[in-house]
C-alpha cells in the first residue's frame, strides 16, 4: 500500500474513535489528562485488532489468493458501509446508554466495540500482502491523536461533528476497497 493510502485508512479506522470521543467528550467533560488516557486506550486497543485479522488472514490468504482482492473489496466496502449507515442513522437510544458507558470498563468495551471493522480489515490487508506492522502502528496512532481531539472537542461541538466523520470515514473506506479491486483487475496502475 502506498503511504496516502495508508494515511487514508489510518483516518477511516480512527473516525468511528473519534465519534465515539466526541460523544464522551460531550457527556464527560474530560481534562487533557483524561483525553489523552482515552486516546492511550482507543489507540492501542486499535493497533491491536487489525494485527488479530491480519494474522487470521494470513492463514486463509493461500487458499483464497485468486480472490483476495475481492475479499479486501467486500470487506472494506462492508465496514465503510455500515459506519456510513451508523452515521446516517438516528441514535436515540445511545443518549440514555451514555451515564453506563462511563469508567474504566465503559472506556475499553467502547474502545473494543470501535476497533471490531479493524479486525475485519486487517483480514483484508493479509490478502493483499500489506506491510501490517506499518499500517497498523499508523492506525493506532491515528486513532491516539483523533480520540483525544475527539475526548477535547466533543463538549464544545457535541456528537453531530462526530457523525460527520464516521461518515466521511465510511465513505474513504469503500473508495479504498474498490481501489484496491480495480487496482488488481488492472484497470488503473499497480
Amino acid at each position: 500500500m502506498t503511504p496516502v493510502a495508508i494515511a487514508v485508512l489510518s483516518l477511516s479506522m480512527s473516525t468511528d474513535a473519534f465519534a465515539a470521543a466526541v460523544g464522551r467528550g460531550a457527556s464527560h467533560r474530560p481534562t487533557l489528562p483524561g483525553a489523552i488516557k482515552a486516546g492511550l486506550v482507543f489507540g492501542v486497543i486499535e493497533a491491536i485488532t487489525p494485527v488479530i485479522g491480519w494474522a487470521l488472514g494470513m492463514v486463509a490468504a493461500g487458499l483464497v489468493e485468486r480472490i483476495d482482492h475481492w475479499i479486501a473489496f467486500g470487506l472494506l466496502a462492508a465496514v465503510g458501509g455500515r459506519m456510513i449507515w451508523e452515521a446516517t442513522r438516528a441514535r436515540v437510544e445511545e443518549e440514555s446508554d451514555a451515564p453506563r458507558r462511563s469508567g474504566r470498563w465503559g472506556l475499553i468495551a467502547t474502545a473494543i466495540g470501535t476497533s471490531i471493522d479493524a479486525a475485519a480489515v486487517g483480514v483484508g490487508l493479509a490478502f493483499i500482502g500489506a506491510n501490517i506492522w506499518v499500517i497498523a502502528a499508523s492506525i493506532g496512532f491515528t486513532t491516539f491523536l483523533l480520540t483525544t481531539l475527539g475526548m477535547l472537542i466533543g463538549r464544545a461541538v457535541g456528537q453531530r461533528f462526530g457523525k460527520i466523520a464516521e461518515l466521511l470515514g465510511g465513505l474513504a473506506l469503500v473508495v479504498l476497497g474498490l481501489t484496491i479491486l480495480l487496482e488488481h483487475l488492472g484497470v488503473f496502475g499497480g
